[in-house]
């Protein structure tokens, strides 16, 4: 790991050694930050699901947005009207895009509709990463959203819709066997890396593995081993004076850092040790979320205060994570909520995706040269930017919108009778500058937790299964979190079995700077992520896992043979955080303000209704579309 990374490595995310040679998705020639294929006869250059190198918000995606953004003129002229006119122009092709387009279809069978996305696939944060290795059945995994799973129940709307598009909940629960790995005898890893606790150390365990045993030999005091032992195996009677309703409103009023050090007496090391245990949920660390969310979330250190489940609707917030009402449905797919996306496509244009179900999708490859042709009632209009939507005439009497958009430098315009911005909400002002003040402030208020998550490719995962676990949690790394697929079998796709034979790990990267906010956090991390060059992430990947998983016999240049980094610069929509927020009433909060129809302009996205979950894209679709047809 001491040489220098080049190109020779890895060109655009794929190997070019001997096992980068035999795969079929090479893309030889390429700058390793570059998505575009190297020929068209490269199965990645008609089908982005098999690209890899920088993918999530890609190089392309965003640029002229930041160019609006900073007060520039985006595209190179004036605007090129197309002519084309839609009953409905969709800003945004992701789950809430989507759906919007079909509820307003389920209302308007016979509308003309128009989705513009961003991004050179459709599903938004709902993307696919596909990988083909010589002589072995197709891998896949989530590139963005992994399951449909909600604290809270499905809407009638958001559930119809599932069933709608094909997606039986209850036939596919048996598609995941949960505890397969387990079966195998595979536990977890904690990687105490020597930057952080001064050596690099591999502790591993089960479920089973009493918390001292695991700690034995790591690199840490008798002091942080006690301490972590302790919380990790449900905590103390801590706050033993107090009732449970008033030892929640006490854990919502302090960040879990605060419990852990001022009531678990957590010493430093072990503060470090728990800090980034909330990242991959909430995009912060555990100083910026409330010891009432953590406890919600099931993170540990709460068995001893013995809490009732009921009552957190007194304080005036739900803990991210539970709700006095029952959760959702648990389900995910192999490709993620990927799935979710393909299926809403499939039923706005059925020539996109053969098939006719949920299961028989997860195989089928869509055909991108079928989703925006003229002879289709619904369109979906790939990587291009909206850049401008505004009323033909005031938004009281105006009888259409103008949406203009710009494809590479290209500048065109296209008009509707109504519009659904289904974006990114704090990038609308800049799209809809005739906003009124208050809606605009609203907007930006709505701040989305960047992250990143990795799909890496390997030749087989015998390491795992000679160190005897599935996953990996590395504290003090960049990668704070990762490990092998869970296993799903749907539809004619089996999760790898066999270690000797390819696999796909999955690496969870989350940008923040502890110790402001958690919207500051998000504003730097975002930052930060857009900075990083594709070999930066290349590099921790390698290092990481060689590292880590030495003790397995895991060689990085070897067993290594595809990366595709998604990052997402604006990934989870914002939740309430009472650490940093006031409690409003409800017509008050920002993404209420932020989401209300303006003349013939609609918005929708999961950012409006403040929950970063599927079912909330949809049911804020649903709202959205209604305000329209009203």
């Amino acid at each position: 790991m001491a040489r220098d990374i080049t190109r020779r490595d890895f060109v655009n995310g794929v190997a070019v050694g001997a096992a980068g040679l035999a795969s079929a998705s090479l893309l030889a020639g390429c700058s390793p930050s570059s998505n575009t294929a190297a020929s068209a006869s490269d199965p990645a250059a008609t089908y982005p699901p098999l690209r890899t190198g920088l993918r999530g918000s890609h190089p392309g995606a965003f640029e002229q947005a930041h160019v609006l953004r900073d007060g520039g003129h985006p595209g190179t002229g004036n605007p090129v009207d197309t002519g084309e006119r839609y009953d409905l122009v969709v800003v945004g092709g992701g789950i809430s895009g989507l759906s919007a387009a079909h509820f307003f279809r389920e209302a308007k069978p016979n509308a003309r509709i128009l989705i513009i996305e961003n991004h050179d696939d459709f599903g938004g944060h709902a993307k696919r990463n596909e990988f083909r290795p010589a002589g072995s059945p197709t891998l896949l995994c989530n590139g963005g959203t992994l399951g449909i799973d909600s604290p809270y129940p499905y809407s009638a709307d958001a559930d119809a819709l599932l069933k709608t598009i094909g997606l039986d909940v209850e036939a596919m629960k048996g598609i995941e066997t949960e505890g397969y790995y387990a079966s195998r005898g595979l536990g977890f890893g904690v990687f105490f890396d020597k930057q952080t606790f001064g050596t690099d150390y591999l502790a591993t365990g089960t479920k089973a593995t009493p918390w001292s045993e695991i700690l034995a030999k790591a690199p840490l005091s008798d002091e942080a081993k006690s301490n972590i032992a302790a919380i990790e195996s449900g905590g103390g009677a801590w706050l033993p004076d107090l009732t449970s309703a008033q030892k929640k409103d006490k854990l919502s009023r302090i960040s879990y850092k605060a419990y852990l050090a001022d009531y678990a007496k957590a010493d430093p090391v072990t503060l470090a040790y728990f800090q980034p245990r909330s990242q991959g949920w909430w995009g912060v660390g555990i100083d910026a979320i409330t010891a009432l969310d953590a406890w919600g979330m099931g993170f540990p250190g709460f068995e001893g205060l013995k809490l009732d489940k009921g009552g957190t609707e007194r304080m005036g917030f739900t803990p991210r994570g539970y709700a006095d009402t029952g959760g959702s449905y648990t389900l995910h797919f192999p490709d993620g909520n990927a799935t979710i996306a393909r299926l809403l496509v499939r039923s706005l244009i059925p020539d996109a995706l053969p098939g006719k179900d949920a299961a028989d999708s997860v195989l089928a490859q869509a055909d991108y040269s079928r989703l925006d042709r003229p002879e289709h009632s619904v369109r979906i209009r790939l990587s291009s930017i909206v850049v401008a939507v505004h009323h033909v005439g005031t938004p009281d009497t105006a009888r259409e919108v103008e949406i203009t958009y710009v494809t590479g430098m290209d500048l065109k315009k296209v008009r509707a009778a109504q519009v659904v911005m289904a974006s990114w909400n704090m990038m609308i002002p800049y799209i809809v500058p005739e906003l009124p003040d208050p809606q605009k402030a609203a907007l930006h208020d709505l701040v989305k937790a960047p992250l990143v998550y990795t799909s890496v490719e390997l030749a087989n995962w015998q390491a795992f299964d000679r160190l005897k676990i599935h996953r990996v949690s590395a504290p003090g790394c960049y990668f704070t979190d990762y490990g092998l697929n869970e296993v799903v079998d749907v539809g004619g796709y089996s999760t790898p079995r066999d270690p000797s034979k390819p696999t796909i790990v999955r690496m969870e990267h989350v940008p923040c700077q502890p110790g402001l906010t958690e919207f500051e956090q998000n504003r730097a991390g975002r930052m930060a992520l857009l900075q990083t060059p594709f070999e930066e992430y290349e590099h921790h990947v390698r290092d990481e896992m060689g590292r880590a998983l030495a003790g397995g016999g895991f060689d990085a240049d070897r067993d290594i043979t595809g990366i595709t980094v998604n990052r997402w610069p604006h990934g989870y929509a914002p939740e309430f955080n009472p650490m940093f927020e006031p409690v409003l009433p409800e017509d008050q909060q920002p993404n209420v303000i932020a989401s209300r129809r303006f003349g013939r302009i609609a918005i929708a996205n999961a950012d409006s209704g403040r929950g970063a979950y599927t079912s909330v894209a949809i049911d804020q679709a649903h709202r959205a579309v209604g305000e329209l047809l009203s």
